[in-house]
């Protein structure tokens, strides 16, 4: 593995742990040469996953782009990497075994999962990828997050 400091290839793993309620193992790495301690994580891949798009091309499926787009609705909120992860892995492993999967769905369990995690952070996603218009569109979404919630608010 190669060191993010100094780009040298030569670390040791000094710490693992299982992670993500067993679905991954978290290891603590040291490089050889300058000392930087990282920590690396190892899950299973959901390799030849095809993702079929709204417009009905297809792409393969890359955790690394959804991981970037929950990022930006989680910014500035106090989630977690692991909190990310973890829901990331949840909604992985519900598609585990597919071949194909919609955009839409995908959408749809980022969704569920962030609205566990984050109402605001929800609002946001949602708010791209349903392609709100305008502030109409995001009261609507509020109040069925009120309807869900019997009227209580999670957020702080």
């Amino acid at each position: 593995m190669e060191c993010p400091k100094c780009k040298n290839e030569d670390t040791r793993v000094i710490d693992s742990r299982s992670s993500e309620d067993g679905k991954a193992i978290r290891r603590r790495r040291k490089c050889e040469r300058c000392g930087y301690r990282f920590t690396t994580f190892e899950r299973i891949e959901l390799s030849g996953l095809v993702v079929r798009k709204r417009d009905g091309t297809a792409e393969m499926y890359s955790r690394e782009k959804l991981e970037r787009g929950v990022w930006l609705s989680c910014g500035k909120r106090p989630v977690t990497q692991l909190d990310i992860e973890s829901m990331i892995s949840a909604c992985e492993e519900q598609w585990f075994g597919k071949k194909e999967i919609s955009s839409e769905q995908i959408g749809e369990d980022v969704m569920e999962g962030l609205r566990k995690l984050d109402t605001i952070a929800y609002i946001r996603f949602a708010s791209v990828y349903r392609e709100f218009r305008d502030v109409e569109d995001f009261q609507k979404e509020i109040s069925k997050i009120f309807q869900k919630e019997g009227g209580k608010n999670k957020e702080p």
